[in-house]
Formats: structure tokens, C-alpha cells, sequence
């Protein structure tokens, strides 16, 4: 049998809450080519990891300078209305977007990462509350960043948000 990576089943022991990202080898044995794809996996997803919450934190300091490091230079983004934002035009909202979204509090959780070769996709779910015709409301929106994998570097070449009705 061909070994592939693969989340745990439930079946399995171990706590697999929210915040726990676990890998393992499917068949009936690991090759040391195996165990040497798990353990990049796992760098890898720790350097994706670090990337998300560098991202938000870009967000909330309204960094651009830290947030053009991280972000590949054909980058797209889509917002939860369906607008199409290139590069530049989403840089330059970024420059002040929290402070405009009116954000009071902005925090991410359920981060799952998923590795295919030199691409990847990271999914949150953001918690917010912020301020509307005067009233605080909180709500939440699905992310999925899209990672290309180039020269030994993570960078990210789309996002997508998805706001979440109710929430």
C-alpha cells in the first residue's frame, strides 16, 4: 500500500480538538522516504501556521511592509462580496483596513492546513466584534489562504473570505 498523508480518523486516540494539528502515515509501515515527508510536512505546516498569525497581525498593525514580505507578487484577493482585488489595489486598503473595517476585536480559531507538494491552503474562521451605526456587533468569516511554495519560501498568492450568515 502506498502511503499518503492523512488527518486522523475520530476512531483514533488522542485528543483532535480545534487546536491540535496531527499527521500520520497511512499503511502498514514508514520508509525513512516517509518519515522524511512527514517531518518537512510538519516544518512546513509550522511555517504556515506562523504565516496565518502573521498575516492577522499585519492586519490589526495595518504592517505593510511586513504584510508585502509575505504575500507573492501575482497575489489576488476575494472579498466576502465577490470583488476581485489585485495586488496593488489590496495593499493599498490594507494600509488603513483595520482601522476602517471599525474592528474592536479581531482574533482567528479552527486553523486547518492542508499540503499538496508546493502549494497549500490555510482555512480560519476570524471572531470579531465591531462597531455599526454605533452598536457593537460580533460575527465571524471563513479565510482560505492560498501558499505557493517557491525557491524554499511560503508565499501567498490568493485569499478568499467568506462571511458566515448568523455569525
Amino acid at each position: 500500500m502506498s502511503p499518503w498523508l492523512v488527518p486522523p480518523s475520530a476512531g483514533e486516540e488522542g485528543n483532535h480538538g480545534d487546536t491540535e494539528k496531527r499527521f500520520i502515515v497511512s499503511g502498514d509501515h514508514q520508509t525513512k522516504k516517509n518519515k522524511m515527508i512527514l517531518s518537512a510536512t510538519r516544518n512546513d505546516e509550522a511555517v504556515l501556521s506562523n504565516l496565518n498569525a502573521q498575516f492577522i497581525r499585519n492586519f490589526i498593525n495595518m504592517d505593510t511592509v511586513e504584510h508585502d514580505k509575505i504575500i507573492h507578487k501575482d497575489f489576488v484577493c476575494i472579498q466576502s462580496s465577490g470583488e476581485i482585488l489585485d495586488r496593488d489595489a489590496y495593499m493599498k486598503g490594507w494600509a488603513n483596513g483595520y482601522e476602517n473595517s471599525h474592528y474592536k476585536t479581531l482574533s482567528y480559531k479552527d486553523e486547518v492546513i492542508r499540503i499538496f507538494g508546493n502549494t497549500a491552503l490555510v482555512r480560519s474562521k476570524t471572531v470579531y466584534t465591531k462597531e455599526v451605526n454605533g452598536r457593537i456587533i460580533s460575527g465571524n468569516a471563513v479565510y482560505t489562504d492560498t501558499y505557493v511554495k517557491e525557491s524554499g519560501k511560503w508565499l501567498c498568492v490568493q485569499a478568499q473570505i467568506t462571511g458566515v450568515a448568523g455569525g
